[in-house]
């Protein structure tokens, strides 16, 4: 990355999320059984772009991608991991946080998205450990600061090294007039039960706390002197593995890399392709639905491994969304349709539906979609189902539409083409009725008909059948229906609408929009903390020429405005 003046005009580059435990650069994965430990072992001089050292352990966005992959491969390839340590391959330095100089000279879309991406790589750690049977324990062998603890809060339980220097702490308001953005201050409180006085006092005190009083405000959950340490850590891991009911016999599936083929007019995976309006500002997805035979056993499934379709289109949906986020700034409109045929949709989610309760691995898919669209739920684009002739928006494949902030429905057929088959339709299964939570909790039918209960047992009744784009509109599933002869009018114009609006202003109104009803954490986390970050991040208390992350390291205090806006 280019440094220049403004952070902003600096120069992007463009991100592949492609990793695997041969590549690590900061990270040592090491398999003892059913505990496994994963060891933070930054290499300096490797940062994802130039101009910073990645000094005590501090992180950047390319040791996430290495951490994502990490939890990836431990839930896929190791199911007999029934625990993980989380800790430092560094004596006295468990981890820094996010690397100072990288945030300095990095551009707003740059930090934000760093920081989305590592808040939702420390919420798989925690759905891991919530529905995977893999407890992920930090061992907190040196000092932790900022997102070095929040890195210890992901999992859920921290151990703390008694050494009499090491200690935990959250410093970014008073040395960087930031927030602790990967969900530090929500986590302490919702996810701690810290008092929120504690809280206060922790997160303005620089130097953080250790030894009585850390296990004392619930900011860890126990002190280990430095003689007993390797031994306490492995007696928790081993006790943790042995609550877990992960099978312990079970064959791993290897996680390939992906096969795609990109270029300067999309990208294309074999379930996915995605293509490139530059012009109009939009990009076109299409996930294919599944094609062949449908596995009617678990050993099937097993057999296909990461061929297994709905891994298989998880993995490339789940990639693409990623580079799309990263590297594809300006195309502001995401439209999203699906092709196949629905019987062979409905399929495979009753696969899934069937033995997700018995089968670790048809377990883990599940889940993995859950957090894929859970990346749509809060990913800052405007997305729009098109749902057509030859589309298989049916059960799973149906919370795609339910995941956009607009539906429209082609009612019939387009009159010049010579079409055959059925029009479009649309199919409602279990699975949208809770297999999926969005990040608040609820489902994503529920997030769109809140409040309104009678609908929602209403539309229970439906599941299992075709529904045309008429009764469709009528049940409130789409928004709108046109027929052949407005059906490009009406889409044309609805995009050219989306395009000439400000995105700032845009993603601001989706982000509101998509998230209603209750707060849970990592609700919380996404439209709450992470909005004030990003606020808080271009202010010049932060950012500016005077400001706390400029005068960080030189010696000299940050100026800032006293005005409280």
């Amino acid at each position: 990355m280019t440094t220049t003046a403004d952070p902003d005009q600096a120069e992007i580059p463009t991100v592949s999320f492609d990793a695997e435990p041969s590549t690590y650069r900061h990270w040592k994965l090491d398999v003892q059984g059913e505990v496994a430990y994963l060891r933070l072992d930054i290499d300096e001089t490797a940062g994802i772009v130039p101009g910073y050292e990645l000094k005590m352990n501090s992180y950047d966005l390319g040791v996430d991608i290495e951490l994502y992959d990490a939890t990836q491969r431990l839930r896929f390839e190791h199911p007999g991991v029934k625990a993980v340590v989380l800790t430092s391959a560094k004596d006295r330095n468990f981890c820094a946080g996010a690397n100072i100089r990288m945030l300095a000279q990095s551009s707003h879309p740059w930090k934000v998205n760093f920081c989305k991406f590592t808040n939702e790589t420390r919420n798989g750690i925690e759905d891991a450990t919530a529905n995977s049977g893999q407890t992920w324990i930090a061992a907190v062998n040196g000092t932790a600061a900022g997102g070095g603890y929040e890195m210890a809060l992901a999992c859920e339980q921290i151990l703390l090294i008694d050494d009499n220097s090491s200690a935990v702490s959250l410093p970014e308001v008073p040395l960087l007039g930031v927030l602790p953005g990967t969900g530090g201050l929500t986590r302490v409180i919702d996810k701690r039960k810290v008092r929120k006085d504690r809280a206060d006092v922790f997160a303005t005190k620089s130097e953080g706390a250790r030894g009585k009083q850390a296990v004392e405000w619930k900011l860890v959950d126990e002190v280990i002197p430095k003689r007993a340490w390797d031994e306490t850590v492995a007696e928790r891991a081993a006790t943790a593995a042995a609550a877990s009911d992960r099978p312990s016999d079970a064959t791993g599936v290897p996680l390939p890399p992906l096969q795609r083929e990109e270029d300067a007019d999309g990208i294309r995976y074999r379930h996915v392709t995605a293509t490139y309006d530059r012009d109009a500002g939009l990009v076109n997805i299409t996930v294919h639905g599944p094609e062949g035979d449908v596995p009617d056993t678990v050993e099937r499934v097993h057999e296909l491994g990461a061929q297994f379709w709905p891994l298989a289109m998880t993995r490339e949906l789940d990639d693409l969304i990623l580079r799309l986020r990263a590297n594809e700034l300006e195309l502001g409109t995401w439209i999203i349709r699906t092709k196949g045929d629905v019987e062979d949709a409905l399929a495979f989610e009753r696969v899934i539906e069937q033995f997700s309760g018995s089968d670790w691995l048809v377990n883990e898919i599940r889940h993995y979609f859950k957090r894929v669209l859970k990346r749509l739920d809060v990913t800052s684009r405007s997305l729009i189902a098109l749902i057509e002739p030859g589309s298989c928006f049916a059960g799973a494949l149906l919370e795609l539409a339910l995941a956009c902030d607009r539906q429209y429905m082609l009612d019939g057929f387009m009159e010049e083409a010579d079409e055959e088959g059925e029009p479009a339709q649309l199919v409602l299964s279990a699975s949208n009725f809770g297999t999926f939570p969005m990040p608040n909790g609820l489902s994503r039918l529920g997030s769109r008909f809140y409040g309104d209960d009678d609908t929602l047992a209403k539309l229970r009744q439906e599941t299992g059948r075709r529904i045309d784009a008429a009764e469709a509109m009528e049940l409130g599933l789409v928004t709108d229906a046109p027929d052949d002869i407005d059906w490009e009018d009406e889409v044309r114009i609805m995009l050219e609408e989306r395009a000439s609006l400000s995105p700032d202003a845009l993603t601001g109104m989706e982000a509101n929009h998509r998230f209603v009803g209750p707060e849970t954490m990592e609700s919380r986390i996404f439209s709450r903390l992470t909005a004030w970050q990003n606020w808080i991040f271009v202010r010049p208390n932060a950012s500016g020429p005077e400001g706390a992350l400029r005068k960080y390291g030189t010696g000299r205090k940050a100026e800032f405005d006293r005005k409280r806006v």
